[in-house]
């Protein structure tokens, strides 16, 4: 490690002289010891050496700019704000991230083999006499930003995933990393292994893009080696979820998206200022300032020296955004919440946590309160990603050749009822529900275009309507014990002739035990409904109980499913609807 050299100008220039003495093959040979033959070169064709990192210290930027005159580089664009090095910091320090503003530089440098490389150079402004005196003191001994990097030639997640397993087989070891959205890019961590002949022990894997799909295990093998810091971050679940709840509630979502629009930016659209948005919303701007910058790590907004950007991933909180996810966070971050805070109830006693701190289950108490249960509704259409494919089922291809007849049961306000009548113009479709969501979804599915060709029914569940083609039971099942989902299967059956076909969408949880969404909704079907998720077999035997076949199934967005079911034997004929 260059630690021997002192002052941040000799530790600049030994990087640039390092960097432009290497070469890819070299570099990891010498990172990962034992790397050699076909493995070498395979990994040499898929990454290339890009640059050497370190962090340094500058009081001012004229000092700076003077550091990197004196190792002869110059800075083709003003810093970028370094999101991942930032939290490093913050963490290690236990200090604010709001208070180290640190930066990127990527200076250019022609190397020995004619390559162009860069010096990625970290900068934290320490004025004189700062009290971050002691973080810069404290990082030029110890070198913890200084690494070596290989960019990704192919950002693809199969050869990522590749590459990550590679460095593990020749012992690097899982260090962290990050998406920065400032420059839509990915980064991964390693420590290279205690024999590595480098000089650095960091060593980064850039990949252009977003790839926190792959990141994602990347960072819960760093955590599994962190447990302290595994636990802190699932103990602190709570504050986001409320920092979600609370930038909903102050409607900043939808006041960034309506102070942004300016046709000079290249985008359409401007960062805005903190003290514009504290004004638009009525809210303190410093205390703005912090949870955004908090909902910045977490990906939600973005933030440059002009202000903040709602991301794609903010954007599905403003009230207006197609896929809106608005109404989840409230509800997720209101009634739901509440009733978490007694989880260990539910799970002592098997009494529903929802029920002990309303005083009713949550269908009656949404339904006494007409905003709540609105915004139920809306919360239930928010996940509806799930249903994108679900029109194109094969079942419900078939029925619309013959201008079937569709009855979508407890069908909310008609979101997945919409969609399917949208998608096939030769079905009629029937909505059984509660009054007054009857209500709203004729409302919606009027406004949609639908009303010709959709019948509404308001009832329960033993109002099934008989003989038609196609039912589709969606999301339902989960609220219930066994005993009411059979009593719910029956109604079901006795309305279906034996060529009726029964379409059951629900998270599945998996047979093995793998992570899945499912198995995080069946803690929260059990604290707030009583009810639960369940596993294939476990569906089929219901369906049997019922006299009902499980035919097959077939996976949905958000680790959902379709169950396609039919009638064991026989029906009674019922008339047609």
């Amino acid at each position: 490690m260059i630690t021997t050299l002192s002052g941040d100008t000799s530790r600049l220039r030994a990087t640039v002289d390092f960097v432009k003495e290497q070469d890819t093959a070299t570099l990891l040979r010498l990172l990962l010891p034992g790397l050699d033959g076909p493995e070498l070169r395979a990994l040499a064709e898929r990454c290339g050496f890009s640059h050497a990192a370190l962090l340094v210290f500058p009081p001012d930027e004229a000092a700076l700019d003077a550091t990197l005159a004196d190792c002869g580089l110059v800075a083709d664009a003003p810093p970028r704000p370094s999101v991942i090095v930032r939290e490093r910091l913050a963490v290690r320090h236990k200090r604010s991230a709001a208070e180290l503003d640190v930066g990127i530089l990527r200076p250019a440098v022609v190397c020995r083999d004619g390559a162009r490389r860069w010096v990625e150079v970290f900068t934290l402004t320490v004025p004189p006499a700062s009290d971050l005196d002691t973080v810069a003191a404290y990082e030029r001994e110890r070198q913890h930003e200084a690494h070596v990097a290989f960019e990704v030639e192919t950002p693809d997640p199969l050869v990522l995933r590749g590459l990550c397993a590679a460095f593990g087989r020749y012992g690097a070891v899982p260090d962290g990393g990050g998406y920065n959205p400032h420059e839509n890019g990915t980064v991964f961590y390693f420590t290279a292994p205690a024999e590595a002949k480098a000089g650095y022990r960091r060593v980064e894997l850039y990949v252009p893009g977003d790839h926190r799909d792959v990141l994602a295990a990347h960072l819960d093998e760093h955590r599994a080696r962190q447990p302290a810091e595994t636990l802190l971050r699932l103990l602190t679940g709570a504050w986001t979820t409320q920092a979600l709840a609370a930038f909903v509630r102050l409607d900043v979502a939808d006041a960034m998206d309506r102070n942004a629009m300016d046709g000079n930016a290249m985008d359409g659209k401007r960062a805005v200022g903190v003290a514009e948005l504290a004004r638009d919303v009525g809210a303190s701007a410093p205390n703005l300032a912090t949870l955004l910058r908090y909902l910045a790590m977490l990906g939600v907004v973005s933030e440059d020296r002009d202000g903040f950007r709602l991301t794609d991933t903010g954007t599905l909180l403003r009230t207006d955004a197609e896929g809106s996810m608005r109404a989840l966070a409230l509800m997720y971050g209101g009634p739901f919440y509440e009733s978490f805070a007694g989880l260990d109830h539910t799970v002592r006693t098997g009494q529903v946590a929802f029920e002990q701190r309303f005083g009713e289950n949550h269908f009656d108490h949404f339904a006494r309160d007409p905003e709540l249960a609105e915004l139920f509704d809306r919360s239930m259409a928010a996940g509806s990603r799930m249903f994108d494919p679900l029109p194109a089922h094969p079942v419900l291809t078939a029925a619309a050749a013959e201008g079937a007849t569709v009855v979508d049961i407890a069908g909310g306000n008609g979101e997945l009822l919409g969609r399917i009548l949208s998608a096939h113009p030769c079905l009629h479709g029937v909505l059984l529900e509660r009054p007054h969501t009857v209500e709203t979804a004729r409302r919606l599915l009027g406004a949609a275009g639908h009303t010709e060709r959709c019948t509404f029914r308001a009832g329960d569940f033993a109002d099934v309507p008989a003989g038609a083609d196609v039912y589709v039971l969606s999301r339902v099942l989960h609220d219930w014990d066994d005993d009411r989902c059979r009593e719910i299967l029956r109604h079901c059956a006795r309305a279906m002739t034996d060529t009726a076909d029964l379409l059951v969408v629900e998270r599945v949880l998996p047979a093995d035990g793998s992570a899945s969404l499912a198995t995080a909704w069946d803690l929260h079907m059990m604290c707030n409904v009583g009810g639960r998720e369940r596993r294939a077999d476990h569906y089929a035997r219901l369906f049997a109980d019922a006299g009902l076949t499980l035919v097959d199934r077939t996976p949905l967005p958000l680790d959902g499913s379709v169950l396609h079911v039919r009638r064991s034997g026989p029906a009674d004929t019922g008339s047609k609807v």
